[in-house]
Protein backbone atom coordinates (compact mmCIF):
# COMPACT_ATOMS: atom_id res chain seq x y z
CA UNK A 1 0.00 0.00 0.00
CA UNK A 2 1.32 3.60 -0.95
CA UNK A 3 0.63 6.79 0.27
CA UNK A 4 1.07 8.74 -3.04
CA UNK A 5 -2.29 8.70 -3.57
CA UNK A 6 -3.78 9.51 -0.56
CA UNK A 7 -4.65 13.48 0.47
CA UNK A 8 -5.50 13.71 3.81
CA UNK A 9 -6.63 17.67 3.87
CA UNK A 10 -7.21 19.54 0.66
CA UNK A 11 -8.63 23.56 0.38
CA UNK A 12 -7.02 26.61 -1.13
CA UNK A 13 -5.13 27.39 1.41
CA UNK A 14 -3.62 24.28 2.90
CA UNK A 15 -2.21 21.02 0.92
CA UNK A 16 -0.01 18.99 2.89
CA UNK A 17 -0.59 15.47 4.06
CA UNK A 18 1.48 12.77 6.09
CA UNK A 19 1.34 9.28 6.25
CA UNK A 20 3.30 7.84 9.59
CA UNK A 21 3.73 4.29 10.14
CA UNK A 22 4.57 3.00 13.34
CA UNK A 23 4.83 -0.52 15.18
CA UNK A 24 1.06 -1.03 16.30
CA UNK A 25 2.29 -3.53 19.41
CA UNK A 26 5.30 -3.03 21.25
CA UNK A 27 6.32 -5.18 24.13
CA UNK A 28 9.81 -4.78 25.95
CA UNK A 29 10.74 -6.65 28.99
CA UNK A 30 11.12 -9.67 31.22
CA UNK A 31 10.35 -12.80 29.34
CA UNK A 32 7.83 -11.39 27.35
CA UNK A 33 9.03 -13.80 24.25
CA UNK A 34 6.13 -15.68 25.75
CA UNK A 35 3.43 -13.12 24.57
CA UNK A 36 4.28 -13.58 20.97
CA UNK A 37 1.55 -16.31 20.03
CA UNK A 38 -0.75 -13.15 21.49
CA UNK A 39 1.12 -10.10 19.64
CA UNK A 40 0.51 -12.51 16.49
CA UNK A 41 -3.00 -13.00 16.87
CA UNK A 42 -3.39 -9.56 17.33
CA UNK A 43 -1.36 -8.23 14.40
CA UNK A 44 -2.65 -10.58 12.07
CA UNK A 45 -5.59 -12.97 11.39
CA UNK A 46 -3.75 -15.35 9.03
CA UNK A 47 -1.98 -18.58 10.24
CA UNK A 48 1.04 -19.26 8.07
CA UNK A 49 4.80 -17.97 9.55
CA UNK A 50 7.62 -17.39 7.67
CA UNK A 51 10.29 -17.22 10.75
CA UNK A 52 13.20 -15.91 9.29
CA UNK A 53 16.54 -16.50 11.61
CA UNK A 54 20.08 -17.08 11.11
CA UNK A 55 22.11 -19.75 12.23
CA UNK A 56 23.23 -18.79 15.53
CA UNK A 57 20.14 -17.03 16.63
CA UNK A 58 18.32 -20.08 15.68
CA UNK A 59 19.82 -21.45 18.12
CA UNK A 60 19.44 -19.16 20.81
CA UNK A 61 15.93 -17.85 20.25
CA UNK A 62 14.26 -19.18 17.27
CA UNK A 63 13.97 -22.48 18.28
CA UNK A 64 11.47 -21.41 21.29
CA UNK A 65 10.27 -19.09 18.84
CA UNK A 66 9.19 -22.14 16.76
CA UNK A 67 7.76 -23.90 19.86
CA UNK A 68 5.88 -20.84 21.25
CA UNK A 69 4.03 -20.61 17.52
CA UNK A 70 4.00 -23.94 16.26
CA UNK A 71 0.54 -25.07 18.57
CA UNK A 72 -1.47 -22.17 17.12
CA UNK A 73 0.63 -21.17 13.74
CA UNK A 74 1.81 -23.46 10.32
CA UNK A 75 5.48 -22.15 10.79
CA UNK A 76 8.18 -22.69 8.30
CA UNK A 77 11.56 -21.75 9.04
CA UNK A 78 13.82 -19.59 6.72
CA UNK A 79 17.86 -19.64 7.65
CA UNK A 80 19.50 -16.35 6.37
CA UNK A 81 23.02 -15.55 6.03
CA UNK A 82 23.70 -11.31 5.93
CA UNK A 83 21.49 -8.78 4.49
CA UNK A 84 22.63 -8.75 0.53
CA UNK A 85 19.81 -8.62 -2.43
CA UNK A 86 20.44 -12.46 -3.08
CA UNK A 87 19.25 -13.05 0.55
CA UNK A 88 16.25 -10.52 0.38
CA UNK A 89 15.06 -12.35 -2.98
CA UNK A 90 15.74 -15.85 -1.50
CA UNK A 91 13.51 -14.66 1.29
CA UNK A 92 10.70 -13.43 -0.85
CA UNK A 93 10.67 -16.50 -2.96
CA UNK A 94 10.05 -18.50 -0.20
CA UNK A 95 7.43 -16.59 1.50
CA UNK A 96 6.12 -16.59 -1.91
CA UNK A 97 6.10 -20.43 -2.46
CA UNK A 98 5.04 -21.10 1.20
CA UNK A 99 2.26 -18.09 0.87
CA UNK A 100 2.27 -16.91 4.08
CA UNK A 101 0.47 -14.29 6.42
CA UNK A 102 3.55 -13.15 8.59
CA UNK A 103 6.85 -12.97 8.97
CA UNK A 104 8.55 -13.12 12.21
CA UNK A 105 12.50 -12.09 12.47
CA UNK A 106 14.18 -13.80 15.06
CA UNK A 107 17.65 -12.39 15.62
CA UNK A 108 20.25 -9.54 14.82
CA UNK A 109 19.77 -6.78 12.70
CA UNK A 110 20.86 -8.69 9.38
CA UNK A 111 18.08 -11.18 10.13
CA UNK A 112 15.55 -7.89 10.73
CA UNK A 113 16.93 -6.08 7.72
CA UNK A 114 16.24 -9.07 5.60
CA UNK A 115 12.79 -10.13 6.70
CA UNK A 116 11.89 -5.90 6.37
CA UNK A 117 12.84 -6.26 2.87
CA UNK A 118 11.17 -9.05 1.90
CA UNK A 119 8.00 -8.38 3.65
CA UNK A 120 7.62 -5.01 2.29
CA UNK A 121 8.23 -6.57 -1.48
CA UNK A 122 5.68 -9.67 -0.81
CA UNK A 123 3.13 -7.31 0.64
CA UNK A 124 3.30 -8.72 4.16
CA UNK A 125 3.64 -7.48 7.84
CA UNK A 126 6.43 -8.53 9.91
CA UNK A 127 7.08 -8.81 13.63
CA UNK A 128 10.47 -7.81 14.97
CA UNK A 129 12.33 -10.11 17.64
CA UNK A 130 15.23 -8.81 18.39
CA UNK A 131 18.04 -10.70 19.81
CA UNK A 132 20.44 -8.17 20.51
CA UNK A 133 20.23 -4.05 20.49
CA UNK A 134 23.30 -3.39 18.41
CA UNK A 135 21.64 -0.57 16.09
CA UNK A 136 18.00 1.43 15.68
CA UNK A 137 16.96 -1.11 12.81
CA UNK A 138 14.40 -3.06 15.48
CA UNK A 139 12.28 -0.64 14.54
CA UNK A 140 12.65 1.15 11.94
CA UNK A 141 11.09 1.99 8.36
CA UNK A 142 15.38 1.90 6.80
CA UNK A 143 17.56 -1.56 6.43
CA UNK A 144 20.95 -1.36 5.55
CA UNK A 145 21.76 -3.85 2.66
CA UNK A 146 25.06 -5.16 1.88
CA UNK A 147 26.08 -4.24 -1.93
CA UNK A 148 29.08 -5.28 -3.61
CA UNK A 149 30.56 -1.65 -3.29
CA UNK A 150 29.36 -1.04 0.54
CA UNK A 151 26.20 -0.91 2.04
CA UNK A 152 23.45 1.01 1.63
CA UNK A 153 20.54 2.10 3.50
CA UNK A 154 17.24 1.12 1.44
CA UNK A 155 13.39 2.67 2.55
CA UNK A 156 10.62 -0.43 3.37
CA UNK A 157 8.51 -0.19 6.47
CA UNK A 158 8.96 -0.18 9.71
CA UNK A 159 7.63 -3.84 11.87
CA UNK A 160 3.98 -4.12 12.38
CA UNK A 161 5.04 -5.22 16.08
CA UNK A 162 8.09 -5.58 18.33
CA UNK A 163 8.43 -8.16 21.21
CA UNK A 164 11.72 -7.32 22.60
CA UNK A 165 12.87 -9.88 25.65
CA UNK A 166 14.84 -8.10 27.99
CA UNK A 167 16.67 -11.03 29.14
CA UNK A 168 17.35 -12.70 26.04
CA UNK A 169 18.84 -9.38 24.71
CA UNK A 170 20.95 -9.02 27.84
CA UNK A 171 22.82 -12.51 27.72
CA UNK A 172 23.85 -11.31 24.20
CA UNK A 173 27.59 -10.21 23.88
CA UNK A 174 28.11 -6.59 25.44
CA UNK A 175 29.91 -5.40 22.36
CA UNK A 176 26.68 -5.34 20.62
CA UNK A 177 23.88 -3.52 23.36
CA UNK A 178 27.35 -1.41 23.61
CA UNK A 179 27.16 -0.91 19.48
CA UNK A 180 23.25 -0.03 19.80
CA UNK A 181 24.79 2.88 22.21
CA UNK A 182 26.82 4.34 19.93
CA UNK A 183 24.48 4.63 17.09
CA UNK A 184 21.90 6.60 19.69
CA UNK A 185 24.37 8.51 20.39
CA UNK A 186 25.26 9.15 17.04
CA UNK A 187 21.93 11.17 16.85
CA UNK A 188 23.24 14.01 18.47
CA UNK A 189 25.50 14.91 15.40
CA UNK A 190 22.75 12.93 12.59
CA UNK A 191 20.23 16.35 13.81
CA UNK A 192 23.26 19.11 13.96
CA UNK A 193 23.81 18.02 10.23
CA UNK A 194 19.84 17.85 9.44
CA UNK A 195 20.42 21.71 11.24
CA UNK A 196 23.45 22.83 8.64
CA UNK A 197 21.43 20.94 5.64
CA UNK A 198 18.24 23.34 6.73
CA UNK A 199 20.05 26.45 6.98
CA UNK A 200 22.52 26.10 3.86
CA UNK A 201 20.41 23.96 1.47
CA UNK A 202 16.64 24.57 2.52
CA UNK A 203 16.14 20.87 3.53
CA UNK A 204 13.00 20.61 5.23
CA UNK A 205 13.35 19.94 9.07
CA UNK A 206 11.03 18.12 11.63
CA UNK A 207 11.58 19.73 14.65
CA UNK A 208 9.28 17.16 16.81
CA UNK A 209 11.93 14.31 15.29
CA UNK A 210 14.87 16.11 15.81
CA UNK A 211 13.63 16.91 19.58
CA UNK A 212 13.16 13.43 19.94
CA UNK A 213 16.26 11.95 18.54
CA UNK A 214 18.45 14.78 20.22
CA UNK A 215 16.14 13.78 23.76
CA UNK A 216 16.90 10.24 23.20
CA UNK A 217 20.79 10.64 22.73
CA UNK A 218 20.95 13.09 25.31
CA UNK A 219 18.95 10.27 27.87
CA UNK A 220 21.36 7.37 26.96
CA UNK A 221 24.69 10.21 27.54
CA UNK A 222 23.76 10.89 30.93
CA UNK A 223 22.78 7.18 31.66
CA UNK A 224 26.16 6.06 30.48
CA UNK A 225 27.45 4.59 33.79
CA UNK A 226 24.14 2.70 33.94
CA UNK A 227 24.95 0.99 30.66
CA UNK A 228 26.29 -2.71 32.24
CA UNK A 229 27.06 -6.36 30.45
CA UNK A 230 24.44 -8.52 30.99
CA UNK A 231 21.99 -6.29 32.87
CA UNK A 232 18.47 -6.71 32.08
CA UNK A 233 17.99 -2.47 33.29
CA UNK A 234 20.78 -1.59 30.77
CA UNK A 235 18.56 -3.96 27.92
CA UNK A 236 15.45 -2.17 28.74
CA UNK A 237 16.98 0.87 28.51
CA UNK A 238 18.82 1.14 25.49
CA UNK A 239 15.88 -1.16 23.61
CA UNK A 240 13.58 1.74 24.44
CA UNK A 241 16.12 4.19 23.04
CA UNK A 242 16.43 2.56 19.79
CA UNK A 243 12.94 2.10 19.60
CA UNK A 244 12.54 5.88 20.27
CA UNK A 245 15.21 6.58 17.56
CA UNK A 246 12.83 4.92 15.06
CA UNK A 247 9.86 6.70 15.74
CA UNK A 248 11.79 9.91 15.05
CA UNK A 249 12.40 8.08 12.06
CA UNK A 250 9.19 7.80 11.39
CA UNK A 251 7.60 11.12 12.16
CA UNK A 252 10.72 12.90 9.85
CA UNK A 253 9.76 9.94 6.96
CA UNK A 254 13.36 9.54 6.41
CA UNK A 255 16.55 8.35 8.47
CA UNK A 256 17.70 12.09 8.96
CA UNK A 257 17.10 12.30 13.17
CA UNK A 258 19.47 8.99 13.48
CA UNK A 259 21.77 9.38 10.04
CA UNK A 260 24.10 12.66 9.00
CA UNK A 261 27.57 12.46 8.74
CA UNK A 262 28.73 10.07 11.05
CA UNK A 263 26.89 7.55 9.24
CA UNK A 264 28.90 8.64 5.95
CA UNK A 265 31.73 7.75 7.60
CA UNK A 266 30.46 4.42 8.91
CA UNK A 267 29.57 3.45 5.70
CA UNK A 268 33.09 4.23 4.39
CA UNK A 269 35.17 2.81 6.87
CA UNK A 270 32.50 -0.57 5.85
CA UNK A 271 33.30 -0.35 2.08
CA UNK A 272 37.16 -0.13 2.92
CA UNK A 273 37.33 -2.24 5.87
CA UNK A 274 34.36 -4.69 6.08
CA UNK A 275 33.88 -6.74 8.68
CA UNK A 276 35.83 -4.78 10.88
CA UNK A 277 33.44 -2.59 13.14
CA UNK A 278 30.16 -2.68 14.01
CA UNK A 279 28.02 -0.69 12.13
CA UNK A 280 26.89 1.66 15.54
CA UNK A 281 30.68 1.34 16.63
CA UNK A 282 31.79 3.05 13.56
CA UNK A 283 29.09 5.68 13.93
CA UNK A 284 30.43 6.17 17.67
CA UNK A 285 33.94 7.49 16.55
CA UNK A 286 32.20 9.10 13.42
CA UNK A 287 29.92 11.31 15.63
CA UNK A 288 33.35 12.12 17.41
CA UNK A 289 34.77 13.74 14.63
CA UNK A 290 31.72 15.72 13.36
CA UNK A 291 30.83 16.94 16.66
CA UNK A 292 34.88 17.96 16.47
CA UNK A 293 33.73 19.67 13.24
CA UNK A 294 30.42 21.06 14.38
CA UNK A 295 32.04 22.53 17.40
CA UNK A 296 30.67 20.57 20.04
CA UNK A 297 31.21 19.05 22.99
CA UNK A 298 32.84 15.85 21.25
CA UNK A 299 34.53 15.47 25.09
CA UNK A 300 31.03 14.30 26.87
CA UNK A 301 30.31 12.23 23.53
CA UNK A 302 33.97 10.13 23.58
CA UNK A 303 33.66 10.19 27.18
CA UNK A 304 29.79 8.56 27.28
CA UNK A 305 30.64 6.10 24.77
CA UNK A 306 33.99 4.80 26.93
CA UNK A 307 32.08 4.25 29.83
CA UNK A 308 29.55 2.12 28.15
CA UNK A 309 32.65 0.43 26.71
CA UNK A 310 32.25 1.28 23.12
CA UNK A 311 35.38 2.06 21.10
CA UNK A 312 36.50 5.68 20.11
CA UNK A 313 39.47 5.67 18.18
CA UNK A 314 40.03 3.77 14.66
CA UNK A 315 42.50 1.35 16.33
CA UNK A 316 39.78 0.04 19.06
CA UNK A 317 37.71 -0.44 16.03
CA UNK A 318 40.59 -2.68 14.42
CA UNK A 319 41.88 -0.29 11.68
CA UNK A 320 44.54 1.34 10.61
CA UNK A 321 44.73 5.41 11.16
CA UNK A 322 44.79 6.09 7.47
CA UNK A 323 41.64 3.96 6.46
CA UNK A 324 39.96 6.27 9.08
CA UNK A 325 41.24 9.01 7.06
CA UNK A 326 40.46 7.46 3.78
CA UNK A 327 37.02 6.86 4.96
CA UNK A 328 36.36 10.35 6.23
CA UNK A 329 37.81 11.71 2.83
CA UNK A 330 35.53 9.31 0.90
CA UNK A 331 32.47 10.12 3.30
CA UNK A 332 30.93 12.82 0.96
CA UNK A 333 31.05 10.15 -1.79
CA UNK A 334 27.75 7.99 0.22
CA UNK A 335 24.99 9.19 -0.68
CA UNK A 336 25.56 12.48 -1.67
CA UNK A 337 22.48 13.95 -1.99
CA UNK A 338 22.70 14.08 2.25
CA UNK A 339 24.24 17.16 3.21
CA UNK A 340 26.48 16.85 6.48
CA UNK A 341 29.39 18.51 7.83
CA UNK A 342 31.89 16.08 6.02
CA UNK A 343 30.87 17.65 2.45
CA UNK A 344 31.89 20.86 3.41
CA UNK A 345 35.81 20.52 1.59
CA UNK A 346 37.79 18.88 4.61
CA UNK A 347 41.36 18.04 3.36
CA UNK A 348 43.16 15.26 3.68
CA UNK A 349 46.04 16.94 6.33
CA UNK A 350 42.45 18.00 7.81
CA UNK A 351 41.32 14.55 8.48
CA UNK A 352 44.47 13.29 9.63
CA UNK A 353 44.38 16.12 12.33
CA UNK A 354 41.18 14.81 12.83
CA UNK A 355 42.09 10.86 13.42
CA UNK A 356 45.34 11.91 15.95
CA UNK A 357 42.60 14.24 17.78
CA UNK A 358 40.73 10.70 18.61
CA UNK A 359 43.62 9.59 20.83
CA UNK A 360 44.03 12.78 22.75
CA UNK A 361 43.01 12.96 26.52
Amino acid sequence: MSADDINVLRNEGFDKSKWIQLPRDVVIGHSVLEQLPAVCADVCAGKRILLVSGRTTMTVAGERVRGLLSPEYSVSVHLVDGCNPHECRRTEEVARESDVDLFVAVGGGRVIDTAKIASYNTGRQFVSVPTAASHDGIASARASVAEPGGAVSLLAHPPIAVVADTGLIAAAPHRLLASGCADIIANSTAVLDWQLSHRLRSEPISEYAATLSLMTAEILMANADAIRPHQETSAWMVVKALFSSGVAMAIAGSSRPGSGGEHKFAHALERLAPGCALHGEACGVGAIVTMYLHGGDWRSIRDALRRIGAPTTPAELGIEDEVAVEALMTAKTIRPERFTILDGGLTDESAHVLVRMLYQE
